[in-house]
């Protein structure tokens, strides 16, 4: 059925795993379209309560995003790419009504980060990384980055990360409230499992109101959003984003010019 996800659903619950491990889990178009989809079978499918999102092998969540598929688009292609992917997936997990919880196992970057942010809450192995590396590339978080780490982290921390591209452990995480718990990697899904099972027995309409009313105290204006879209195009136009994309295809330090 999906290209790119294993799916299992068990009590009411729907684990989706992102099955690229070869290339860490990296999102692509494929991974987009296949994690667009799922949403869709969970809010259609009565029988799925909650769902987690995790990554498949012990490396990686999802370690950024295909940065060979960014290559020769142009301002309008790579807004139209933030544009795409917010409002078929990121926007549609975090307004989802049924929990989906993000089970963060290793490298959890770029869009990875940008993936466990929409979730309604997440859970860290001990050996999991988080960060926000676009910057050294030229680019933006194009995902909602931008927006719901100030939301989770505060300003500065979120600023911290996203201007010099450092990665965080996840005990530093869960200090900031980027997770709610840190857990052993062999324990990581079962102890996801064991709140959703927790949550699956509340009132299924009570839990959707609290979603939405929660994601309210954010405003629903989604200006920040489409700042941050506009934003992430302009950067396609840029001399620097170009040799930012160019030196990490060819594993090289990028010389920008600020042009």
């Amino acid at each position: 059925m999906y290209q790119t996800l294993l799916t299992s659903l068990d009590n009411g619950i729907l684990t989706v795993t992102i099955n690229r491990p070869d290339k860490l889990n990296a999102l692509n178009k494929d991974v987009i379209a296949d994690l667009a989809a799922v949403v869709t079978e969970i809010e259609s499918n009565a029988e799925i309560r909650s769902a987690l999102i995790t990554g498949a092998g012990p490396k990686s969540f999802v370690a950024g995003a295909d940065i060979s598929e960014f290559v020769g688009l142009s301002k309008e292609e790579g807004e139209t790419l933030a544009r795409q992917g917010q409002e078929t997936v990121f926007n549609r997990i975090e307004r989802c009504a049924k929990p989906i919880v993000g089970a963060v196992n290793g490298f959890a970057l770029g869009g990875g980060c940008e993936l466990a942010m929409s979730c309604h809450f997440r859970l860290a192995s001990e050996n999991a990384k988080f960060g926000q590396p676009e910057v050294n590339l030229g680019l933006i978080p194009g995902y909602g980055g931008t927006q719901r780490l100030v939301q989770l982290v505060g300003k500065g921390r979120a600023l911290e990360l996203m201007l010099t591209g450092n990665m965080i452990d996840a005990a530093t995480a869960l200090q900031w409230g980027l997770v709610n718990h840190v857990v052993p990697q062999e324990e990581l899904l079962t102890r996801t499992r064991a709140l959703l099972e927790t949550i699956n027995t509340k009132a299924p309409l009570a839990v959707a109101h609290c979603i939405t009313a929660a994601n309210a105290v954010f405003g629903a204006s989604g200006e920040g959003f489409e700042k941050e879209i506009g934003l992430f195009g302009a950067c396609f136009a840029t001399d620097d984003m170009r040799e930012g994309t160019t030196a990490f295809l060819e594993k090289r330090k990028p010389q920008f010019t600020g042009k």
